[in-house]
């Protein structure tokens, strides 16, 4: 299993969240327009202790990638 996929797109089952600074490069910002996204409500983060994280799937959720899931047996 990878991290990522073709698109470079992480992988929410291995990675399940990324740094704004990571979810700012795969939207084409820069570090400060990624941060002032996720204050103004337009980028999903969650705070942990100081650190802001992006979840993976609402990013991609956002971005309207669905996850492709491995089939139920």
């Amino acid at each position: 299993m990878t991290h990522t996929d073709q698109r470079g797109l992480p992988d929410p089952r291995t990675r399940p969240t990324i740094t704004v600074v990571e979810a700012g490069r795969l939207l084409g910002l820069a570090k400060a327009s990624a941060y002032e996204a996720v204050h103004r409500g337009e980028l999903p983060a969650l705070r942990v202790g100081r650190r802001l994280l992006v979840p993976t799937a609402a990013l991609l959720r956002m971005l309207h990638i669905e996850e492709e899931r491995e089939p139920v047996a």
